[in-house]
């Protein structure tokens, strides 16, 4: 409080600089004068109106009717009156069909407008979604000396939440702190809240232990503060407390919060104690509450009680069925999930998100882009999270096209400075698409970077066998005070595998527990096989194998194998093959592939008994696939395919392609 205290003087020099820069000719336009259906105002007032005009005032529904309405009580001169001039002002700021704009242009013709009419001027201009013109006629009233209530404190807090800094803030705390308002539990309540929102937990809770005596509000506004900023163990003991202390009784909005808490944990038995406490207790169950129980369920996994609470739900919204496509989605229950979706009277940004996420997060990325399209035909804007899962989904399926277009069209239209986490997926496409460049140029523009960038950009050097510019990197991160992790490790080890580099390769894996603390897993174990494989040391890599300290995978008896392949060591192959066969008798890409090594070792023998296993446990060679993308469809074909309808044209371009190719080998000859 005494560093409040001591910066009251800063609040002069902060008025004086808003309102040189937020002039009121600078306002910006703003109407709701097409809402298609009006609300009645909410703004309460003690004074028994008996007055014809101002009682038809009371039930005005459009900015049409105020126009009526103030012309005849300019007619009359009433509107020289302060009480009926309010309350013109008051709908225009605060209704729904009201006009900030014409509330402005009314209070600037007022002489002495009073602290009611200023008040309503902030609340309005907080409701119109700008709070930075909101504040600066808090600023014009700590200049003028007008007179302040507490509710002109709390509308400047509401104000300060929109778009402006924790500093204006603490400004008009200082504010409060002069006017000797602080210890108002109003505006205490506007403080906490406040504070709370912008993540200052340590200001909130000073000023929420100050307040003497604590209402369900204070008790809310801290709670929701710890909530929002995933402090969610103070949150709930909070909760425990406020219970405790006795005489307040939680409200719906403290168990939303507190249930966002339990989702956040994924506690689920504590989110169903909560629930209970819920169908006991005299809480109102609003669709919001009922909604933060679903999600509750939802993010602890528990589908079945979601789905109860949802299918006996009277009223649904977009969230609430949003929520149960999500959580359809992220457990891999898809065709449910898109079956809700496709349900969904009305759906939303994140609606969308969630069944494009849960496509491209179960691995059916043609799924996942068809429905991305279909997201643009209908209009809707796709949030920063969408583009994200479909980036990656654009370089899984070799849509570079795609990947562009949305980089262009998306990332570099709407975004100043491109997101950590669009960065990352951008690196991944263009890597994956193998566009090495464009991702080394994300990369390099990058303002900052997280672990997952390091790591994607190692790893897209290695899988294009760039090992130097790969090691690099890595180097880089090192210096820059990045701790690697698994992952990275991979990325390096493969680096050193494409690269020939077994030195190198040798001395990051001896390395990886005593310098880095990690312990080699399954992954590492298999990049040095496949590293000395490569390079023909089958016997330094049989060698290693056996001597892992846990099973080794298909990974690495399968790199074991491929490195036979190449140097035709039958010997080895013949001991490494069945014990990949073991781990996944149903790949028929092994039994070819030791058919093929002892094929080239004149090994018939061996050929014949590779290929009677494989009709013993009648597996059959999986025919290759590709999938085309043509103007934004999918057409995927196997080998030796006739279905597609238009297969005759396709052939015919074919062998015209392939007898041309036979043409230019003969010129080249």
């Amino acid at each position: 409080m005494n560093q409040l205290l001591s910066s009251s003087r800063s609040v002069a020099t902060a008025t004086a600089t808003l309102i040189s820069s937020l002039t009121f000719q600078s306002l910006k336009q703003f109407s709701s004068t097409t809402t298609t259906k009006p609300t009645k105002w909410n703004s309460p007032t003690n004074t028994i109106i008996t007055h014809p005009i101002l009682l038809a005032m009371e039930s005005c529904t459009s900015m049409l009717q105020l126009k009526q309405i103030q012309a005849h009580m300019t007619k009359t001169a009433l509107i020289t009156h302060t009480f009926p001039v309010s309350r013109v002002l008051a709908f225009c700021a605060l209704s729904d069909s009201g006009d900030i704009n014409h509330a402005h242009l009314l209070f600037s013709q007022l002489q002495n407008p009073n602290t009611y009419i200023w008040n309503t001027m902030i609340r309005g201009y907080s409701k119109a979604k700008m709070g930075q013109t909101g504040f600066l006629f808090f600023c014009q009233m700590v200049q003028k000396g007008v007179e302040m209530d507490c509710r002109s404190f709390v509308f400047a807090f509401k104000a300060c939440e929109q778009s402006l800094g924790v500093l204006e803030g603490k400004s008009v705390h200082c504010v409060v702190w002069k006017m000797g308002f602080v210890y108002t539990l109003l505006v205490q309540n506007g403080l906490v809240h406040f504070y709370g929102l912008r993540g200052c937990l340590g200001l909130a809770r000073q000023v929420f232990d100050d307040i003497s005596e604590r209402d369900v509000v204070s008790w809310t506004s801290i709670i929701d503060g710890y909530s929002k900023h995933k402090w969610c163990d103070e949150a709930l003991k909070l909760f425990d407390s406020m219970l405790m202390c006795g005489g307040v009784e939680p409200n719906e909005v403290t168990m939303i919060a507190v249930l966002s808490s339990c989702s956040q944990k994924g506690d689920l038995i504590l989110g169903k104690t909560f629930h209970e406490y819920v169908k006991t207790r005299n809480v109102t169950r609003s669709l919001n509450l009922m909604n933060a129980i679903l999600d509750m369920y939802v993010k602890c996994g528990c589908l079945d009680s979601a789905r109860e609470i949802f299918d006996t739900m009277g009223v649904r919204d977009v969230f609430s069925w949003t929520s149960m496509v999500n959580g359809y989605a992220k457990n891999g229950e898809l065709e449910m999930a898109r079956t809700l979706f496709n349900e969904m009277p009305e759906r939303n940004a994140v609606s969308w998100n969630a069944m494009i996420a849960g496509y491209s997060q179960n691995n059916q990325p043609k799924e996942a882009l068809e429905l991305f399209h279909n997201m643009l035909e209908a209009a809707f804007v796709p949030m920063e999270n969408t583009l994200a899962c479909v980036l990656p989904v654009c370089g899984q399926l070799g849509c570079l096209d795609v990947g562009q277009w949305i980089h262009r069209n998306y990332v570099r239209m709407r975004y100043n400075e491109i997101s950590v986490i669009l960065a990352n997926a951008l690196i991944d496409m263009y890597a994956k698409c193998g566009v090495i460049h464009e991702a080394a140029k994300v990369f390099n523009d990058m303002p900052e970077r997280n672990l997952v960038s390091w790591n994607s950009m190692i790893t897209a050097y290695a899988s294009h066998g760039h090992a130097k510019q790969a090691l690099s990197v890595f180097e880089r991160m090192i210096s820059g005070g990045f701790k690697p992790d698994d992952i990275t490790l991979v990325g390096v080890l493969s680096a050193c595998s494409h690269g020939g580099l077994v030195a190198e390769g040798r001395e990051y894996f001896q390395n990886m527990k005593r310098k880095y603390g990690i312990e080699p897993k399954n992954e590492h174990y298999a990049c040095m096989i496949d590293l000395l494989g490569r390079v023909g040391l089958l016997e330094d890599a049989y060698e290693l194998i056996t001597k892992m300290p846990m099973e080794p995978s298909a990974a690495a008896w399968g790199a074991l194998v491929h490195a036979c392949r190449m140097h035709g060591n039958v010997e080895v192959a013949k001991i490494a093959a069945p014990r990949l066969l073991e781990l996944d008798p149903e790949d028929s890409g092994i039994y070819v592939l030791l058919a093929n090594i002892c094929a080239s070792g004149r090994r018939w023998g061996d050929v014949k008994m590779a290929r009677r296993m494989m009709r013993e446990r009648r597996v059959k060679k999986i025919p290759g696939r590709s999938i085309v993308e043509v103007e934004g469809q999918f057409h995927e074909f196997l080998a030796g395919d006739e279905s597609h309808p238009q297969s005759e044209g396709i052939y015919n371009a074919l062998d015209q392609l392939f007898a041309m190719s036979k043409l230019e080998d003969c010129f080249v000859k």
